[in-house]
């Protein structure tokens, strides 16, 4: 019997009670799924905490519905809006020209820019073939010729290429030459690389024109099953591809090669990709500076921002000198919105509660048919239509998004060096790697041709973010599982709070916080956009209160452009814990214009916010607290009211302890206010907990846990104007160790004492910081 696969995604991850939401499935091996509207209080399956909690709410949704098998277009492109078949290349003679920098020639036939229709073989197009070679081919349906180049491209050199068609001779030529300078060949000026080729070629067909419009990046293609799609989408960048009427003579296109205009009589189109840069970024649409005006539109976000072919090495950001900023980035993995159609609509009750909900989807063992059980779960985060609570849980939806379908555990060297032992797979973890590739990576991996994953959307199945999922080769959850330990705890104890993400407080700013009294941040908060660090910052100012409970928090610059909120861009930058870096030049984030990398290094550390920042990482096993000299203080002593000895956490459902995974300390060269109270500190981590690298200037020996004595996590508490302030336990562990023991233990009472205090108008306990006077009061 066959396995069934059940995917889907909802149209958003936050809603305001009261608003509708859309799902969209796609199943195999059944045509009908159950769907049951949940309320998800806690994850972890762990033996020492509650175990999964879910509860079933009354919804017209409770149903079974009708699905189908839904298809994904992967890769990105250009499509041109033609309508006059100005660009049909089957009227007369013509060219067709671009600079391109290939990335995986010779990995299969790759368009750079024509009209091909795959299905039928028709129409014609300028690439690359699978011997890695430039290409001019052009079919009438029943044949399809070619003429390609001697010389097989380099990959990651750019090249001007071009190609010459004219049907009333049969003469086609290819022409490729190198781009020589200091910064964009393979090997420089000294030893430049000689991959010139020309080629002239009677062919035997004439192409007879393709269905669909003309392309930069891909060929059209279609079957039975899925319909019309994209395919032989390009791996790597292209800068200011144009079409000419005519077939370029030899001068021309030397004229091309050294970046001179076409004469405009003869240009049909000429795609600028170098214009539109603003100080805030660029958006989708390539202008085609011809007569016509065929603008081209990016589908899946190809990349802009990029260098192009006459890079000099002098600007670092497009905002700069546009100019050099042509090259546009294409990748046949990329993925930015699957596009698939809503399988229904589910209109929320405006009662319903704040919290973590979920759509659960189940077919077979009777469900449809009788095969195995299959269960997807759809988690979407519900605000409530006004404020209600005076505490507010802050869901880190964008780092959700930068950890989607990652695929970092499956790279062994990492995963291993990560957790410090070998890593074991079940066969849920390698259904849940074929599945990720299928759904769009993570900003933790790799393009198929080697560049970093810079975007990452909600539109997709996020197979991590899922009630019962852990990290594959981990021993636990991370992130949104991890994080619904802490809404347990919240359940358990009773509290009444509004849940809100990241994605409400990057639209409204700090008007979003103003409601409450205290905010608790996710276990791991790490991607921050500067709306959302200026709106933390202004509400702490103002008197609010942050419960941090993130490891490596308010690290990386990420931005979203307006038109497309549910798409994330980071750049990953010389410094911080990466899985890639950025190449020279393509800092700067193209969908806002700001520079990317660490917030630290654009003078915004997180210590200046909440105390403390990312100190080390480590999956080998966490450990306790134990309690420094301020913790007994008069002005923070009441913190630990009922709390019996010195150590803190010497247990949890993340490595064993209540410090760990991922540590932030205090540092007062970094901005830790200087009057905040270092409450406790952790116990002795292992060597596998490294130094972070943007701390180390000299590599040596010694940066381990064992002797490093900046490899610690950090207990700290504030105060700020106004009656505000900030506790920060620093660790991602201590959020997992708050269920341990029946939610009966000293975390848990620490945290009811911070929050309770937190939760009340008025004065702090024991005292505030004023001004410069540096008194408790």
């Amino acid at each position: 019997m066959a396995q069934i696969r059940i995917h889907g995604y909802t149209d958003r991850l936050h809603v305001k009670a009261g608003q509708r939401l859309s799902a969209h499935l796609s199943a195999e091996g059944t045509t009908v799924v159950r769907a049951q509207l949940v309320r998800l209080v806690h994850g972890d399956a762990h033996p020492d905490g509650p175990g999964f909690i879910e509860h079933e709410l009354d919804s017209p949704l409770n149903r079974d519905w009708p699905v189908r098998r839904q298809y994904t277009q992967l890769g990105n492109y250009l499509t041109v809006a033609d309508t006059a078949d100005t660009l049909a290349c089957t009227g007369g003679a013509f060219t067709l020209h671009a600079f391109v920098q290939p990335a995986l020639p010779g990995s299969g036939r790759q368009v750079l820019l024509g009209r091909w229709d795959l299905s039928a073989q028709r129409g014609a197009a300028l690439g690359i073939n699978p011997q890695g070679q430039l290409e001019f081919w052009c079919g009438d349906g029943t044949q399809v010729d070619a003429v390609a180049a001697e010389v097989p491209l380099v990959a990651r050199l750019w090249y001007f290429v071009a190609a010459t068609f004219d049907p009333a001779t049969g003469l086609a030529t290819v022409h490729q030459q190198p781009v020589i300078n200091r910064y964009n060949s393979l090997l420089g000026k000294v030893v430049p690389l000689d991959g010139r080729s020309h080629v002239r070629l009677r062919l035997r067909v004439k192409p007879v024109a393709a269905e669909g419009g003309f392309l930069i990046g891909g060929a059209h293609e279609r079957n039975a099953a899925r319909g019309a799609f994209v395919a032989q989408c390009i791996n790597g960048k292209i800068d200011r591809p144009g079409v000419l009427r005519g077939a370029a003579e030899r001068d021309m296109i030397d004229a091309l090669a050294r970046g001179e205009p076409a004469p405009r009589d003869q240009v049909l189109a000429h795609w600028d990709t170098s214009a539109g840069y603003t100080d805030r970024g660029i958006g989708d649409e390539v202008l085609d500076t011809g007569p016509q005006a065929l603008h081209a539109k990016g589908v899946n976000r190809p990349v802009r921002g990029q260098t192009g072919w006459n890079w000099n090495g002098r600007d670092d950001c497009f905002r700069l000198n546009p100019q050099v900023y042509g090259g546009i980035e294409f990748h046949d993995d990329a993925l930015t919105d699957c596009r698939w159609a809503p399988t229904f609509d589910i209109d929320l009750p405006a009662d319903l509660k704040s919290g973590c909900h979920a759509i659960r989807l189940r077919a077979g063992d009777g469900i449809g048919n009788d095969a195995p059980l299959a269960e997807e779960y759809l988690p979407f985060f519900v605000r409530p239509a006004t404020p209600r609570a005076r505490i507010c849980m802050l869901m880190p939806t964008a780092s959700y998004l930068a950890y989607g379908n990652t695929q970092l555990s499956f790279e062994a060297n990492a995963a291993q060096s990560i957790t410090a032992v070998v890593p074991v797979f079940s066969a849920a973890d390698i259904d849940y790697q074929k599945n990720g590739l299928e759904f769009g990576l993570s900003s933790y991996d790799h393009h198929r041709d080697g560049a970093g994953v810079c975007h990452v959307s909600a539109r997709r199945p996020i197979l991590n973010m899922r009630p019962k999922c852990r990290m594959a080769g981990v021993a636990w959850p991370w992130q949104f599982p991890a994080d619904l330990s802490i809404v347990a705890w919240l359940e358990h104890m009773g509290y009444e709070y509004d849940m809100l993400t990241d994605d409400d407080l990057h639209a409204e700013g700090v008007a979003a916080l103003k409601p409450y009294s205290v905010v608790i941040n996710g276990t791991h908060a790490e991607y921050y956009s500067e709306r959302m660090l200026d709106a933390t910052e202004d509400y702490l100012a103002e008197g609010g209160r942050v419960i941090y409970l993130s490891g490596n928090g308010y690290y990386w610059v990420v931005g979203w452009r307006e038109d497309e909120p549910w798409l994330m861009e980071v750049r990953k930058l010389e410094a911080g814990s990466r899985a890639w870096q950025s190449k020279p030049g393509e800092h700067y984030l193209a969908s806002t214009g700001e520079r990317s990398g660490l917030w630290r290094h654009r003078g915004r550390a997180p210590q200046k916010i909440v105390g403390t920042g990312f100190a080390s990482e480590g999956m080998d096993e966490s450990v306790p607290f134990r309690r420094m000299p301020d913790s007994w203080h008069k002005g923070v002593a009441w913190i630990f009211d009922g709390v019996q000895g010195e150590v803190i956490g010497d247990f949890g459902l993340a490595g064993g302890g209540a410090a760990g995974v991922e540590i932030d300390r205090y540092d007062l060269t970094l901005g830790t206010p200087p009057h905040a109270r270092i409450l406790a500190t952790s116990e002795q981590f292992s060597d596998n907990y490294p130094l972070v690298q943007e701390e180390i200037m000299y590599n040596h020996p010694g940066m381990g846990g064992t002797q490093h004595p900046d490899v610690r996590c950090d207990m700290v508490y504030f105060t700020t104007p106004n009656h505000g302030g900030v506790f920060a336990p620093s660790s991602i562990a201590w959020g997992q160790a708050l269920p341990c023991k029946g939610f009966d233990n000293n975390v848990s009472r620490i945290m009811k004492n911070v929050l309770d205090a937190f939760a009340k108008p008025g004065p702090l306990p024991g005292g505030e910081f004023i001004g410069e006077e540096k008194l408790w009061r």
